[in-house]
């Protein structure tokens, strides 16, 4: 049996559906959001924005532990009255595993529902890696 070696280089494998690499970031993603997290630990990060993609509100929530990040309801009632018209939710994953957990579904269907009876969009749920990040909404996942 005679082994060939492959002619020239395989080609990459394209990027799972719903990661953006960091060089395609858009700039709410890249210029607002991305400097706010901290490597370490996981850090949950509330945008809202008005009827006009104006930014609105901006909340920071760090977690107790490096895994796992909890909305407590101040963050919520900050956001009602204000104007608001759409959320952008975002986390890190300091894993930088990129994919969302179980609990980052749940999570991300549970808030769409709570803002939709007030009548406010969630616009994505966005998850951070060093590399990039995960969108929700072009996982087609929203």
């Amino acid at each position: 049996m005679t082994l060939f070696e492959p002619v020239g280089k395989m080609p990459e494998p394209s990027a799972p559906e719903g990661f953006v690499p960091c060089q395609s970031e858009d700039p709410v993603a890249r210029q607002l959001l991305r400097p706010l997290f901290n490597d370490g630990r996981e850090t949950l990060l509330l945008a809202g924005f008005d009827a006009y993609q104006r930014l609105v509100r901006l909340e920071r929530v760090e977690s107790d532990t490096a895994a796992r990040c909890v909305i407590p309801p101040r963050c919520w009632r900050a956001f009602l009255g204000g104007g608001i018209a759409g959320v952008i939710m975002a986390h890190n994953h300091p894993s930088g595993a990129a994919w969302p957990s179980d609990a980052d579904i749940r999570t991300t269907h549970d808030a769409a529902l709570f803002l939709r009876t007030l009548d406010i969009d969630l616009i994505d749920h966005l998850i951070f890696i060093a590399d990039g990040h995960f969108s929700f909404r072009t996982a087609q996942m929203m």
